[in-house]
């Protein structure tokens, strides 16, 4: 099996420990690539390097250690390959990286008997279309956020659902997620919890003046088009990692994607377990 891996670069303190894990699966016959930027912030040698958007392409499986904004990069970068995702938790809350330190290896086992699961994540796919004709194309794994920048100032947008007029929204923004998403900021604002089997997309006003605007559910086959009709200083954010700022009259196009990512999930770890780990549900 050719094996991709990819760290937060800064957690240099994890070099020893992913180190180890390297020369354990050479010992199971496993051909390792490691991103170019691991190696050089992590001193290691001895593996290949590439980039991680080519790695995709070239290997069987992912291992991704970090948190769930290292998961988003490497959820784009996928593209239309199939390299399914093994994410280990370095970070705190984590809903993507599901896995610890501790399961890895019985985690690595499965993966490399071909006992593991798979569980298939829906990606967003978005369109800004300028005043002057252009357009720029994105993919979110989370949600595509549309949100006023440092001034405290209410912004408007005009909101369809294919050619029907749904609503205007005055409020701090609008967020725009995918079931994967409804556990991120969409959760913050007030959004439900929506489970990740589900094929939907999730429309979550925040902070909205008129506070019977709540968070709308649709069908996956919906196109959702919003329009910055007044605002300033007002930013378009895709999984929190990619930012570029709007004007007047913009529109944001958001529809379901036809690309996937596969995480392979931990055996015995439901998406329940994880809601009553990460939220704390039933504690006191």
């Amino acid at each position: 099996m050719r094996v991709g891996v990819v760290s937060k670069p800064h957690r240099t303190e994890f070099a020893r420990n992913l180190e180890e894990i390297l020369q354990w699966l050479r010992k199971q016959g496993c051909e390792t690539l490691v991103e170019v930027s691991v190696l050089e912030n992590f001193g290691l040698s001895g593996y290949p390097g590439v980039s991680r958007e080519e790695m995709p392409s070239q290997v069987d499986a992912i291992i991704v250690f970090g948190g769930d904004g290292t998961i988003l990069s490497v959820a784009r970068a996928i593209g239309d390959n199939t390299a399914p995702i093994l994410a280990v938790n370095l970070g705190s809350l984590g809903f993507l990286t599901e896995v610890t330190l501790d399961e890895l290896y019985e985690a690595l086992e499965r993966l490399l008997k071909g006992e593991h699961r798979i569980d298939e994540r829906r990606l967003l796919d978005a369109t800004l279309k300028r005043n002057d004709g252009t357009s720029t194309s994105f993919h979110a794994l989370n949600d595509v956020v549309i949100t006023k920048g440092a001034l405290a100032r209410i912004i408007q947008l005009d909101a369809y659902i294919h050619e029907d007029f749904m609503a205007t929204f005055l409020a701090d923004g609008l967020i725009i997620a995918t079931p994967t998403g409804s556990t991120a900021y969409s959760l913050a604002a007030g959004g439900p919890i929506v489970l990740p089997s589900l094929a939907c997309t999730v429309v979550t006003p925040i902070c909205p003046h008129t506070l019977t605007n709540r968070p709308l559910v649709f069908p996956p086959e919906s196109e959702i088009r919003i329009v910055l009709t007044s605002g300033e200083d007002v930013m378009l954010t895709v999984d929190g990692q990619q930012g570029v700022e709007l004007a007047e009259g913009d529109e944001i196009v958001c529809t379901s994607s036809r690309r996937r990512i596969e995480l392979i999930k931990p055996h015995n770890k439901s998406f329940f377990d994880v809601l009553r780990e990460k939220l704390m549900w039933a504690r006191r």
